[in-house]
């Protein structure tokens, strides 16, 4: 890694850092500042017009939640008269700022930028921006969560649920699959955050953990593509067996961890009295679980898993160095008797 890179992981870093310590509006407005200006390089990093559209679609869309940022951080500072965060009796400001989040975090109606983002960038820098740059945001609407309006909330959450099932429907690309997955996970966060902001932190946790085991295995094998997929089993066989724990677990299913995140949100709004919407959420997460298994079938059942007819392809060893993956993986997919241990947060 040359020294260039070095520091703009360092500001990426810092800038999340400042927004997560801080107490001070204009101090959290920098470390969102720090953050975008940083991503931009990473998304540019294999230099190509489509990347270059990509980190100019993100430069937009971020500069613009920033903007909406600022205007909510000085209409509270007329209102309130201090730059902290604080419980403020003026709606107008928090609203502005779950609107800048959303944005931020790509969640519908403002989801349009992630998956043509996601798509045009690396797979590395895909991975960061569906990861690390989820982790800011959320720890504002954390500490907003007593000022959100709750309907405004739940209604983006239930739309980018909706919208993150159907838009992956039709994708070979799994890059712009794995963005509309973030999109129906960030529904699922926002709309247990006003109820229980301690299990959509966990959410977020389950989801980074899971969402960077898949994208190392990608990684890995260099895959872009559906198609690129169906050749794992005759190379790597025990990876594709990984990777297909991995996209079942990203669609919530038990015994796997990604059940329970959900298992835990669905219990939370139904002990307050919503019924319909957790049904219809349930009911939604079976279009994610579809094309997860969609492309486990591409993955892992399309070919016999036999060697390589070339007869030495198998044999090189990789030049990758994969030391976290196995312990993503092994979170990612087998963590589920935790759960009791975890709710305690209700």
């Amino acid at each position: 890694m040359n020294l260039t890179m070095l520091a703009i992981l360092t500001t990426l870093f810092l800038g999340t850092m400042l927004v997560l310590i801080s107490s001070h509006w204009l101090m959290i407005w920098i470390g969102f500042e720090m953050n975008m200006l940083a991503m931009v390089p990473i998304l540019m990093k294999n230099f190509s017009p489509r990347a270059m559209e990509a980190a100019t679609k993100y430069f937009l869309i971020q500069a613009t939640a920033s903007m909406l940022l600022m205007l909510a951080i000085t209409l509270d500072l007329m209102s309130s008269g201090q730059w902290t965060i604080t419980k403020t009796h003026n709606t107008l400001p928090s609203a502005i700022i779950t609107v800048a989040m959303a944005m931020k975090l790509g969640m519908a109606p403002f989801h349009f930028w992630v998956p043509e983002v996601t798509q045009g960038s690396p797979l590395s820098s895909g991975m960061l921006l569906l990861t690390w740059q989820k982790v800011a945001p959320m720890s504002i609407l954390y500490q907003m969560m007593p000022t959100i309006n709750t309907n405004m909330l739940t209604t983006m959450a239930a739309l980018s649920i909706l919208i993150g099932g159907w838009g992956g429907l039709n994708q070979t690309q799994l890059r712009k699959i794995m963005a509309y997955s973030s999109i129906a996970h960030m529904g699922w966060m926002a709309m247990i955050m006003t109820y229980n902001p301690d299990i959509a932190i966990l959410n977020l946790l389950v989801y980074i953990m899971m969402t960077l085991s898949m994208f190392a295995i990608l990684l890995y094998n260099s895959s872009t593509t559906t198609l690129s997929l169906s050749h794992l089993s005759n190379k790597t066989p025990l990876i594709t067996a990984l990777a297909l724990l991995i996209l079942l677990s990203l669609g919530g299913l038990p015994p796997l961890t990604g059940f329970m995140p959900k298992w835990m949100i669905i219990q939370e709004l139904t002990k307050n009295n919503m019924v319909m919407m957790p049904t219809v959420m349930a009911m939604t997460a079976l279009l994610n679980l579809y094309f997860y298994v969609r492309l486990a079938y591409s993955t892992a059942l399309t070919m016999l898993p036999t060697t390589n007819n070339m007869k030495m392809k198998w044999q090189f060893e990789t030049t990758k160095i994969m030391k976290l993956t196995p312990p993503l993986i092994i979170l990612s997919t087998m963590a589920l008797p935790l759960t009791p241990m975890m709710s305690i947060l209700n």
